[in-house]
């Protein structure tokens, strides 16, 4: 099932987006009592890297990655994370986890003063490397599941992973064209460096 036009996403529906594509993860567990979500975080992934479109990140997400299928993905064996969307280069959105669940994606973490950003907020992956741009269709994909869930979650801020564990990662890089983003978003969650 292709995802909606930019324009077509809906409400939510038992922690589903309506209109996104699901595929269920196992990765993910309740979030603390009275935990609500603040916070949206970016990331950026591609399996292998730099390569698009395959299935890889789905069975990563879903512990069906076959660690032997590429030299690339051996450090990968018994990894167990997930991220709440995906969104794929051709402006494609897939759901893995209901928005009332924690997902394991931004790991250590810690964001303006509190640690565990899993508790308190929304992974959204892009396909994509941290040293390239993203897609057009991205951009306008991100900007609009941005946009709902700012208005149906109590969001009061979007960064990316590089922002909330700056030790160890780096993405979603350079390529995230930030102040097109947020000018899209017209008062919704706004970045710390803008």
């Amino acid at each position: 099932m292709a995802s909606p036009p930019e324009g077509a996403l809906a409400g939510l529906s038992g922690g589903w987006l309506v209109g996104a594509r699901r595929i269920l993860s196992p990765n993910c567990d309740s979030r603390p009592p009275q935990a609500s979500v603040t916070l949206a975080v970016l990331h950026a992934i591609s399996l292998p890297r730099g390569e698009y479109g395959g299935d890889a990140i789905e069975r990563l997400f879903t512990n069906r990655l076959d660690p032997a299928a590429h030299p690339s993905f051996a450090g990968l064996a018994g990894v167990k994370v997930s991220a709440h969307f995906l969104v794929r280069r051709d402006g494609a959105l897939v759901q893995f986890v209901p928005l009332h669940l924690r997902a394991w994606h931004a790991g250590a973490s810690r964001w303006r003063g509190r640690e565990r950003c899993n508790d308190f907020s929304v992974g959204i992956e892009l396909e994509g490397v941290d040293d390239a741009g993203f897609a057009a269709a991205q951009h306008r994909r991100l900007a609009a599941l941005l946009g709902v869930l700012a208005a149906r979650l109590p969001l009061r801020a979007v960064a990316g992973h590089s922002d909330v564990a700056p030790a160890r990662k780096t993405d979603p890089g350079s390529g995230l064209a930030w102040p097109r983003l947020l000018a899209a978003l017209a008062g919704a969650p706004q970045h710390p460096s803008l």
